[in-house]
């Protein structure tokens, strides 16, 4: 389980930032009772960010992009 500030240097973006993203509902976020404290499952995280829509910038991305050439 990671803390606010974990969740934020593992995606590299500010703190705050991250409390936007989880009060629009754009990322995974777990609350305990009361609604203050957020943790952060590092698998969910991750699993988040592979599925965002971008460039796919993987290396075996780039091998079969190479090889269309």
């Amino acid at each position: 389980m990671l803390t606010t500030a974990m969740a934020a240097e593992l995606l590299q973006v500010h703190v705050e930032y991250l409390r936007r993203m989880v009060r629009e509902g754009r990322i995974p976020c777990h609350r305990f009772p009361g609604g203050r404290g957020m943790r952060f499952l590092r698998d969910e995280l991750l699993s988040w960010l592979a599925n965002l829509p971008g460039d796919d910038q993987s290396a075996s991305t780039a091998r079969s992009a190479d090889a269309g050439r």
